[in-house]
């Protein structure tokens, strides 16, 4: 080795010690365990199972929205007390409602309607391996959160289902985000609707934070939903999460339902 190639693999060799040296250590933050998309999938239902005991009652104050434009710009708003009883189910009452009486009763009225009808059938509707194929695309941090990345495909197509990406959470396998569709098109005049939902922590409880849909109208012009889940009161036999299976019927169904009865409100 030559004086001046010695001199440059050692300079390289110190440089490549220093930026070891600098780099920042991660030694605090714990692996992620090898789990496939069923172990995953497993995992989900199985605290699903195990919180939907813990969960007795639950409120809170919904503000539902939708706006259309295209053949005509029109507007409403909602305003819904939502309750959950592990007795008796889900009940809305509305509060207030303005802007298009047409968007109020032929889309969010018919949102409600629409998710009172998919809790009736609990077990058809949720996010489980009876209902969908599970598929690990990736890992990634959200909001802080480790959470695994799962391509969801439904088995059969129907209404209350949806296809896309579901961010899950390493530690306690409760979703964290959903960027999905309708794994069947709920109204012809429908071209695609794209759905996000997000959700967020209240307590111990993981429970919806806000739903957004955006669904493009066959005839022209574009339907947003957006439903804001607001503060929950909640009770509990102990305080752990909530029921996971629960939210997920939360996450979609009104966006779904309603994106439907939207675009047939604009086409009116």
């Amino acid at each position: 080795m030559s004086f001046h190639l010695g001199r440059g693999f050692i300079l390289a060799l110190a440089l490549a010690a220093e930026a070891a040296a600098a780099a920042p250590q991660t030694t605090g933050v714990p692996p992620l365990p090898v789990l496939t998309a069923d172990q995953i999938a497993d995992q989900m239902q199985r605290y699903s199972r195990e919180r939907s005991e813990k969960l007795k009652h639950l409120k809170s104050t919904r503000h539902y929205s939708v706006e259309y434009k295209g053949l005509a710009d029109l507007k409403a708003q909602m305003e819904v007390e939502y309750t959950y009883d592990a007795a008796s189910g889900k009940s809305f009452r509305i509060l207030s409602q303005s802007g298009s009486k047409l968007l109020c009763d032929k889309v969010l009225k018919r949102a409600i309607d629409s998710e009172k009808e998919a809790s009736q059938d609990k077990a058809s509707t949720a996010l489980t391996a009876a209902n969908y194929k599970f598929e690990l695309v990736g890992v990634e941090s959200l909001a802080g959160r480790q959470a695994y990345v799962l391509k969801v495909q439904p088995v059969t197509a129907s209404k209350f289902l949806y296809r896309g990406k579901i961010w899950v959470d390493a530690a306690e396998f409760a979703l964290l985000k959903l960027e999905v569709e309708p794994a069947k098109n709920p109204s012809f005049w429908i071209s695609r609707t794209l759905i996000h939902q997000s959700f967020a922590k209240t307590g111990d409880f993981w429970l919806p934070a806000q739903n957004r849909s955006e669904t493009k109208v066959r005839l022209g012009g574009t339907a947003i939903l957006t439903v804001d889940y607001g503060s929950y009161q909640i009770e509990s036999s102990a305080a752990h999460s909530a029921d996971d299976s629960e939210w997920c019927r939360l996450a979609a169904k009104p966006a779904i339902s309603t994106n439907g009865t939207a675009l047939q409100c604009g086409h009116s």
